[in-house]
């Protein structure tokens, strides 16, 4: 289970993205979750996801 808080979440995201995953998709598959939903949670507490760095950021 990912965590509702926006902050935890974008921490916890992007640390698993840093240690074990290549791309979004790929995290969101193992987790069993859209990248979609992932993005649209983030993005309504203002990150985006910057594809180049695999890491969510302010816009």
């Amino acid at each position: 289970m990912i965590p509702k808080d926006p902050n935890m979440l974008l921490s916890y995201i992007n640390t698993q993205l840093r240690d074990h995953y290549s791309s979004l998709e790929e995290l969101a598959s193992d987790l069993d979750i859209s990248a979609d939903e992932i993005r649209d949670r983030l993005q309504k507490a203002g990150y985006e996801y910057l594809e180049e760095f695999n890491r969510f950021g302010k816009r």
